[in-house]
């Protein structure tokens, strides 16, 4: 199963990305950053050495130098590289995608994001993908392929409307998630009817509610890995309902 983590920057896409991986950890999982500005490995721990957008810049390198022979496949060579960038742990395994050098077009990782799950899917019993913020993977398609796409909104008014958008383009686009759902993140108990009734204008399912976490909010003042938020998190303990409620949708 191949699980997406979307919305707006800064609406809590890596807190529930990271905590989907902490509830399926016993599985055999593949966390995948897909943000240029990749938070992922710092919330779930990890030390990575090399992105994918490493490897392309190096394989661009070598070419240009005429260290690698014209009559090899290149895609072999990339394919090769990339299994070497992927970081693995006793819980799961870790590939950044990264950003090329310079100032060029992101489209090419992209392209190579989409390669990557089709070739790596079969290994794995989960992928989880945190995407880049907005609406750009579904304009390029690297989510196409996904079968839970979880849309994160917090009760601002922008990431309610990003979150909107990201439902209305995925039909405009024909993008056959077999599920979408919404997750609500950062609510206060007190307003939270009214915030709800906003959000349900999205016109997505919503499948989880979490509420303003202390213990998140410490964790993020020290930088701690968010996996690492005990099992009575509110966070915690409502992702592992959501992560329950994904499994019982199929």
């Amino acid at each position: 199963m191949i699980i997406a983590v979307s919305g707006k920057g800064g609406t809590g896409k890596t807190l529930l990305s990271s905590l989907l991986i902490k509830a399926l950890s016993e599985k055999n999982i593949l966390a995948i950053d897909a943000d240029p500005d990749s938070n992922l490995p710092e919330a779930l721990g990890v030390e990575v050495i090399k992105t994918v957008g490493d490897v392309r810049e190096e394989l661009k390198i070598d070419t240009a130098k005429g260290n690698i022979p014209q009559d090899v496949n290149k895609w072999d060579i990339l394919d090769y590289k990339i299994m070497e960038s992927v970081v693995e742990t006793p819980k799961f395994d870790l590939l950044v995608m990264g950003r090329p050098e310079g100032s060029g077009c992101y489209c090419a990782v992209n392209n190579m994001l989409r390669k990557i799950i089709e070739t790596l899917s079969a290994n794995y019993d989960y992928i989880v993908i945190d995407t880049e913020a907005g609406l750009e993977h579904l304009s390029r398609r690297t989510t196409q392929n996904v079968d839970i796409m979880l849309v994160v909104t917090d009760k601002s008014k922008r990431g309610i409307l990003t979150a909107q958008r990201i439902g209305e383009l995925s039909k405009e686009l024909d993008i056959n998630f077999k599920k979408m759902f919404l997750v609500v993140n950062r609510i206060n108990p007190d307003n939270k009817d009214i915030i709800i009734k906003k959000v349900k204008e999205t016109g997505i399912e919503i499948i989880g509610t979490i509420y303003e976490d202390e213990e998140v909010a410490e964790y993020d003042i020290e930088g701690s890995p968010l996996v690492n938020l005990s099992d009575n998190s509110n966070s915690v303990v409502t992702v592992k309902k959501i992560v329950s409620r994904i499994l019982n949708s199929n």
